[in-house]
């Protein structure tokens, strides 16, 4: 593991989102972030174990911060095809996404073009250098 605080994560949520949707959708888009990560990309993620006084091991969390952010759906959409244009790791997390078995929800997604699409969460792991100018408009999400 090599920490190296010039990268972070960042989540952009749907402010319009109730707590629990907004939950659900961060937690699938972080887990899907790490696994379509490089492993050099991985590396820099610095997942490291935590140890407490009882030995007990606290595994594979990130020593990075990891910025939790809302905005509105056409902000989130914005910042995906940013994302795209400066080549940063990312995943996003959408309506069609939920309810059902996930064949339904793959064939909702299927049917829904990128335009129709409301955007539960967007989760991107990068430098900071790129990040920060493009994700500075949103506020914190609370």
């Amino acid at each position: 593991m090599v920490y190296n605080d010039t990268y972070k994560f960042v989540a952009v949520v749907n402010k319009n989102l109730e707590i629990g949707k907004a939950l659900n959708a961060i937690a699938h888009s972080c887990a899907g972030l790490v696994g379509i990560a490089p492993s050099e990309l991985k590396e820099k993620m610095s997942f490291i174990d935590f140890i407490d006084k009882d030995n007990s091991i606290h595994k594979s969390i990130s020593g990075l911060s990891l910025i939790v952010l809302r905005g509105k759906n056409s902000e989130i959409k914005k910042l995906r095809q940013q994302l795209i244009e400066n080549d940063i790791l990312f995943t996003d997390f959408v309506e069609t996404m939920t309810g059902d078995t996930y064949k339904e929800q793959l064939e909702k997604t299927s049917e829904t073009s990128n335009e129709e699409m409301n955007y539960f969460c967007l989760t991107a792991f990068g430098k900071k250098e790129l990040l920060d100018p493009l994700t500075r408009k949103f506020s914190l999400w609370h």
